[in-house]
This record gives C-alpha cells, sequence and structure tokens, in this order.
C-alpha cells in the first residue's frame, strides 16, 4: 500500500463553528460540505481535516456519541513565535503559551469552539547545559 493523504476526522458538536475556525485561521479550504459534514484542506503537508456532526448516521453505531477529545492536532512547521503573534491578534485564544522544552521542542496551543486541540511545534537546537 502506498498511503497518498492523511486525514483526520473529527467528530465535534458544532461542524460549522470548527469549519469557520479552520478557514479563518488556520488556513484550510473547503473541499466539500453538507448538513453535519465538512472535508478541509491545505496546499501544503498539513494533514486534511473531515468534520462529522456528533450523532450521524454515518458513522458506525458505536462511534456516534463520541467527541474528539484526548486529541491533539499537531502541526510541526518554522515561524512558530510568528504564527501565534497572528493568532493573538486574530482574537484567537492561546490556551497554552508559547514555550521551549530543554530537548529542543518549542510550541504553542490553540483550542477550536468544539474544544479541538490545535498544536504547533517547531523543533530548534536543545538550549540546556546538558546539550552544550
Amino acid at each position: 500500500m502506498q498511503i497518498t493523504a492523511s486525514t483526520a476526522s473529527l467528530t465535534v458538536d458544532d461542524v460549522a463553528a470548527s469549519q469557520h475556525f479552520f478557514t479563518t485561521h488556520l488556513g484550510y479550504v473547503e473541499q466539500a460540505a453538507a448538513e453535519g459534514f465538512a472535508s478541509l484542506s491545505r496546499d501544503d503537508a498539513a494533514v486534511d481535516i473531515v468534520l462529522l456532526a456528533r450523532g450521524t448516521e454515518v458513522l458506525p453505531a458505536d462511534q456516534r456519541d463520541q467527541h474528539a477529545s484526548g486529541l491533539i492536532l499537531a502541526f510541526t512547521g518554522t515561524g512558530i513565535e510568528t504564527e501565534e503573534k497572528r493568532l493573538r491578534a486574530e482574537g484567537v485564544e492561546i490556551t497554552m503559551p508559547l514555550r521551549e522544552e530543554p530537548w529542543g521542542e518549542r510550541l504553542f496551543q490553540v483550542t477550536d469552539p468544539n474544544g479541538v486541540i490545535v498544536q504547533f511545534v517547531e523543533w530548534v537546537t536543545p538550549s540546556g547545559p546538558e546539550h552544550a
């Protein structure tokens, strides 16, 4: 098998709210949409996103009422300090401020209106004395 794309399918209460968040603030564009459904993508290496309304009958019965909790949708890139400033300026609440871990991971998080956690990561040279 050769994988040609990756998609995260998220079950949310308000598809329109998440769709607006991802298209307005994170550069996604709508590929297809219907009642209780939206398919979003970007032109770069970001994972595609499908939003499904909780309770939709296209899902197996044991998955219909699950919510996209416990999931962190992480994007790795460059320039995340600029990205955090841009999102703040757009009024997006930064739910975990930018920080740098001793192993060289810089990251921050935002949360969409349905509680989907989006994390931005940039890898840098570790700064602690054990890495000198």
